[in-house]
């Protein structure tokens, strides 16, 4: 080798020694977060997702979420869904059934991963079977039927005097808890006393005053998101009507209403979070079975019940996962 030429080569290696050649940065993959209801209170439950997808392996550095907001007004599901899809992410987290029926119409590829309070999956055509959903879509479903019963049971022991309640309910959900609350008013010799519809958030003003009006001795609110992404505003009307109430949402109790049992939310978005990180490694949504919430949350307002002249009893209490004083 010539002089010259060694230097040259020498002067390579050196170079290659101060400035090693990097391997092309990895892209990262897009989750598309859809939410139906208010942007302001979606801020933890964004953050549970996020903390599911971390503990799947999908840290920051490896994915971003695109996350859309309805604002509680429906029509705009279809849409959003549409600018997800627009944007190439990988895979569609939407939440609660309203969303998820707009991203099942809207694809029949992208991979989806849906968070549903309401549906039965199986019932909605949406999976062959739990264990192997055989589409495009899995995710976290609940839709126990007989678990409504157990409202109508806590608010006999809350309210021994219960004779007549009120549904409140959202028509498009397709949840199947009245069955169970017409069930144990039943063998509970309880009336109910009317169903009250509402549609919109515009409408929850005249439903709860309609409510009260019938003077119940309770109200039973079923899921939809039109509630559970409102927990406060939901409270703040049964406690200006002066209505018993019992939920789904443990936040409706956090927030002033009287009681709730039901999903651990955030523990459900971590679920959730934690199955869309295993599409994101690999999985096939027609494969990967559908799981339920594993933990539940009896919730109540010892502050609420005292304003309403209640008298929680002993029973309740000890049950209770948390008591707001």
């Amino acid at each position: 080798m010539k002089r010259r030429d060694a230097i040259k080569f020498l002067g390579a290696a050196g170079l290659s020694q101060m400035w090693p050649a990097q391997a092309p940065a990895q892209t990262r993959k897009k989750v598309g977060f859809l939410y139906p209801g208010l942007s302001s209170v979606a801020a933890s439950r964004l953050q549970a997702y996020r903390d599911g997808l971390r503990e799947a392996g999908w840290g920051d550095d490896k994915v971003e979420i695109d996350a859309r907001f309805a604002e509680s007004v429906a029509a705009r599901n279809s849409g959003l869904v549409a600018e997800l899809i627009a944007a190439k992410v990988d895979l569609l987290a939407p939440i609660s059934f309203i969303s998820v029926e707009a991203a099942r119409t809207a694809t029949k590829t992208v991979p989806i991963v849906a968070f549903d309070l309401e549906t039965d999956p199986i019932a909605a055509g949406i999976a062959t079977n739990l264990a192997r959903p055989g589409g495009n879509v899995t995710g976290v479903y609940f839709d126990f039927p007989d678990f409504s019963s157990k409202w109508m049971e806590l608010l006999k022991e809350t309210v021994p005097r219960l004779s007549k309640v009120v549904v409140v309910r959202d028509p498009s959900s397709p949840s199947p808890q009245l069955k169970g609350i017409q069930t144990a008013a039943g063998w509970l010799n309880v009336k109910i006393d009317g169903i009250v519809d509402v549609t919109s958030l515009d409408g929850l003003d005249d439903a709860f005053r309609s409510a009260g009006e019938r003077k119940p001795d309770a109200v039973l609110i079923l899921s939809s998101p039109l509630f559970g992404t409102n927990p406060g505003r939901v409270a703040d009307l049964t406690t200006k009507y002066r209505l018993p109430t019992i939920t789904l949402f443990p936040e409706f109790a956090r927030h002033g209403g009287l009681m709730a049992y039901g999903v651990d939310l955030l523990g459900a978005f971590r679920q959730a979070g934690g199955m869309a990180g295993k599409v994101l490694s690999g999985a096939k949504p027609a494969e990967l079975p559908i799981e339920r919430p594993t933990k539940f949350e009896l919730v109540v307002n010892a502050k609420t019940a005292k304003s309403l002249g209640i008298e929680l009893p002993t029973s309740v209490l000890l049950r209770a996962d948390e008591v707001i004083e």
